[in-house]
């Protein structure tokens, strides 16, 4: 409790720096200076929770979750306001913006390399469901409507950002340096964050794997660099309230319905699609009362009006959803199923298929799966599959499975086509899309209003550059 109420007093007296061109009426010349240390409590706690924010709409796309109710906007692929994710994004990047001025005008290469870490992850978090946004344009006060960036540039300035953060943590630090109490991502250990603008870099650059752009060598390099288990694990452990994944539970769980898990991700685990059961299901749900596991289907909503479970959802006491569970940004099982695929494409089977394994066992470790189910399961044959025959879907399958509630599994999604097993259209879906899957989000309103003459002309079907 201490730790949650000193986070609180944290983030509300430091939460006061300009936002840029988000608050348009403020003065420059009036301003007040933040603390740099508060800054890095504001700037790593937020970064966190846009990853939630980002995942809790990507989650109903890759068919994570499925809402109660029937013909649920987001469910259906339908046009949606996306004010709190563009809007948070922004909020935090002023505020990033504004740590590594102080950093550079102090020399403080730790915070320079944060800094930069954390405007990556943000902007690629922003330019992955959005293309093209404001970023030259959107940290001045001299510019109330930014232009937006082509987002295959933005790509080249992210992964500039994180190569020159790598240097800023290689270098000897003069100035300030950082402080465990303000970083709640890697408390204050400069070696973890470079691991982790590694991990980030080979996630980026694995994105590219339709484009010319698709540099095989240089994945494998920034992943030789990054995190070597899950000890290593970029994440949010300490939290204002609790968990947000928590308080979804929380509202499932007092029947103020919230999002369920989808059919598509209970059957890939309980059995009925690949016909071996995952252990790890029970730790991300609870059995219904019959001891089974029932997804809800999408576009569909629940069975029943809600008072009595014939479908499952996040629990309460779940490894993701519990009040004090860990919320992860980038990870471990993550880097090996990247190397599995980058292997694969490089036609090296047996590289790829250790790493394949590796990633389920190290995912399967983190949740606290018993050695003796993980062992079971990877000697399945619908696991085991072997060096020659494992295919790009065997691994997104298992993938899938690894980043759940990642706003990852989005692109993943959009880069193999939606090409799960047994993957469909939810009911009742969007018209407009013309029996095709989301492949971006809208612009959010606030930009309409504000910004109109700069919002690039996009539809839901628009790729993002990557998606070709």
């Amino acid at each position: 409790m201490k730790n949650k109420i000193y986070i609180f007093l944290l983030i509300i007296f430091t939460t006061i720096s300009c936002d840029d061109y988000l608050d348009i009426n403020d003065n420059p010349n009036g301003a007040t200076t933040p603390p740099i240390k508060g800054l890095l409590s504001n700037v790593t706690y937020n970064s966190a929770i846009n990853v939630y924010r980002t995942a809790y709409t990507s989650n109903y796309y890759v068919q994570y979750f499925a809402s109660p109710n029937e013909a649920s906007t987001t469910d259906i692929q339908e046009r949606i306001n996306t004010n709190s994710i563009w809007l948070n994004i922004y909020n935090i990047a002023s505020d990033i913006y504004d740590m590594e001025k102080f950093a550079l005008e102090n020399n403080s290469v730790e915070y320079i390399g944060v800094a930069k870490t954390l405007m990556a992850l943000n902007i690629g978090m922003a330019v992955d469901v959005y293309g093209d946004i404001p970023y030259s344009e959107a940290f001045s006060f001299e510019t109330i409507v930014p232009k937006y960036d082509d987002d295959e540039e933005l790509y080249t300035t992210i992964l500039n950002l994180l190569d020159e953060a790598i240097v800023a943590f290689n270098q000897t630090n003069e100035g300030e340096a950082l402080t465990a109490s303000n970083d709640f991502i890697h408390g204050g250990d400069i070696e973890a964050w470079k691991k982790t603008a590694y991990a980030l870099k080979a996630r980026y650059l694995n994105h590219l794997s339709a484009t010319s752009k698709y540099d095989k060598a240089a994945i494998l390099d920034a992943l030789s660099k990054s995190y070597t288990s899950n000890a290593d694990d970029a994440e949010l452990t300490t939290f204002q309230v609790r968990n947000p994944w928590g308080q979804v539970a929380i509202n499932n769980a007092g029947l103020n319905l919230d999002g369920w898990l989808s059919e598509q991700l209970v059957d890939a685990m309980n059995g009925n699609t690949f016909g071996v059961f995952d252990p790890r299901l029970p730790l991300i749900t609870n059995p219904l009362p019959n001891g089974s596991y029932v997804g809800t289907k999408n576009g569909v909503g629940r069975i029943g009006d809600g008072t009595v479970p014939f479908e499952v959802y996040l629990s309460t006491d779940g490894y993701y959803s519990s009040e004090d569970s860990p919320l992860f940004i980038i990870t471990y099982p993550e880097m090996k199923f990247i190397e599995a695929e980058v292997q694969l494409r490089d036609n090296k089977p047996s590289e790829a298929y250790a790493a394949y394994l590796e990633g389920i066992r190290a995912h399967m470790e983190k949740l606290g799966v018993a050695a003796g189910d993980i062992n079971s399961y990877l000697s399945n044959p619908v696991v085991a599959v072997g060096a020659n025959n494992l295919t790009l879907k065997t691994i997104f399958k298992e993938k899938y499975i690894a980043l759940f509630l990642s706003p990852e599994t989005w692109v993943d999604a959009r880069r193999n086509n939606y090409d799960y097993e047994d993957f469909e259209l939810p009911l009742h879906h969007n018209s407009a899309l013309g029996g095709q899957f989301i492949r971006r989000l809208d612009y959010p309103d606030s930009e309409y209003e504000r910004n109109a003459a700069n919002v690039p002309e996009v539809d839901l079907l628009t790729k993002i550059w990557w998606d070709q």
